[in-house]
């Protein structure tokens, strides 16, 4: 039986503005702006050298309905990369990149076909087998209604694979588009479900194989570990998947020990060791520190100087070289409020616990009304958690210094 083989990747999210780096210098933030094109390079390049039968994108190849011009010219050349090599390229948009935006148009070159707003089925040829490939096109960034049964049942000969920007439908964790079951999916007897939109990479049946590839760049903190895609062989009978990793920058939560620390240079040296082992094994990275074992003078470090210092000291250590190093925080432990008047605490952590969801919402508003929101994340339960510790956490700090 003849071999297939197909690249699969989804939510390229070219030129992404990356948010939650606000504190980033414009050197630093212009060589996180170009990690996504690092990455979708990468891509190209292995594409180019492996030759596979045909590649699918699944959504979002773009960050925003404008389509940057500077996104488009990126991809044109990537997608002329790719026509040289004659690699069919199949593309569906998503939500962020939906038909109804306005942008200026850029030409693709043959060898790329884009599925419409309707569910339909393209098919090509590859030495003696025939694939079918069913997607579509976001109309408008919200598709909330279930398209899955758009998607015809599989019928006759050929390898059939389903293209599907979209969530599982009931995952709170996500917004809702596109719906869809592992077990509608099943039903439709593709051989697999080339899926997009969940930046995660997962595979979430193997009978046939369901797959998020996640993308090709994380572009915040929530975004962590290596990202890429799938390079996929593919018969009637099985599939085999192997993952390759694109990420010019990682996102990463490296815990330091401060145990046996006396002094700040101590410390500086050993968050600078960790970091080192870290760029060792993956490179590129934007780091958010999380101290542990603070004893001795290493409890006194919090306490001698803003966050803010800190990051600065460290910061300067990476200035201007590569691999490029980015200190995004520093987690202290919290400070034990044993050592602070619980008369003095006991109102702000009260007052903090008794805000709910709809007034955490409204304290932040209106910095997400502003122009610049779109670079900021949104707050999760998990985030206004944190915000609660992390408050009374400062505030204990600065009452101890005062003291």
């Amino acid at each position: 039986m003849e071999t297939i083989r197909f690249l699969h990747t989804a939510d390229l999210h070219l030129d992404s503005p990356f948010k939650g780096m606000t504190a980033a210098g414009s050197n630093e933030l212009a060589r996180l702006q170009q990690s996504t094109f690092a990455a979708f390079d990468r891509f190209i390049d292995y594409a180019v050298k492996v030759q596979p039968d045909f590649i699918v994108i699944v959504g979002d190849l773009y960050d925003g309905e404008d389509r940057s011009l500077r996104a488009q010219i990126r991809f044109q050349q990537g997608m002329q990369r790719l026509f040289e090599k004659e690699i069919p390229v199949f593309i569906t948009y998503g939500n962020h990149d939906h038909l109804a935006g306005s942008w200026t148009r850029v030409s693709l070159p043959a060898n790329v076909q884009v599925f419409s707003e309707e569910v339909e089925q393209k098919q090509l040829s590859v030495r003696d087998e025939t694939v079918y490939l069913h997607g579509f096109s976001y109309p408008q960034r919200h598709v909330t209604e279930p398209m899955i049964a758009d998607y015809p049942v599989a019928s006759g000969d050929g390898i059939h694979i389903g293209l599907l920007h979209g969530s599982v439908a009931g995952d709170a964790a996500h917004a809702v588009y596109a719906p869809f079951t592992v077990s509608e999916l099943q039903e439709k007897n593709y051989h697999y479900w080339a899926l997009g939109h969940i930046h995660k990479r997962q595979q979430l049946a193997e009978e046939p194989p369901v797959v998020y590839p996640g993308n090709l760049q994380g572009r915040h903190r929530k975004e962590q570990g290596l990202k890429g895609f799938y390079d996929v062989s593919i018969t009637r009978e099985k599939a085999s998947l192997k993952f390759v990793g694109t990420s010019d920058i990682v996102f990463n939560r490296l815990t330091v020990s401060c145990e046996g620390i006396d002094y700040a240079d101590d410390w500086v040296t050993r968050c600078q060791e960790a970091i080192a082992g870290l760029v060792a094994e993956s490179g590129s990275a934007v780091v958010e520190l999380v101290m542990e074992d603070m004893e001795g003078l290493a409890n006194d470090l919090q306490r001698a100087s803003s966050e803010a210092e800190w990051l600065d000291i460290l910061r300067e250590q990476y200035s201007g070289i590569e691999p490029f190093v980015w200190i995004s925080s520093i987690e202290w432990p919290a400070v034990s409020n044993d050592e602070v008047p619980k008369a003095l605490l006991e109102p702000v952590e009260q007052t903090l616990e008794s805000w709910q969801a709809d007034e955490w919402d409204g304290l932040v508003k209106d910095i997400y009304s502003h122009r610049a929101g779109r670079y900021l994340e949104r707050l999760t339960p998990n985030d206004t958690e944190q915000l609660k510790q992390q408050a009374a956490a400062l505030l204990a700090a600065e009452l101890l210094k005062e003291g």
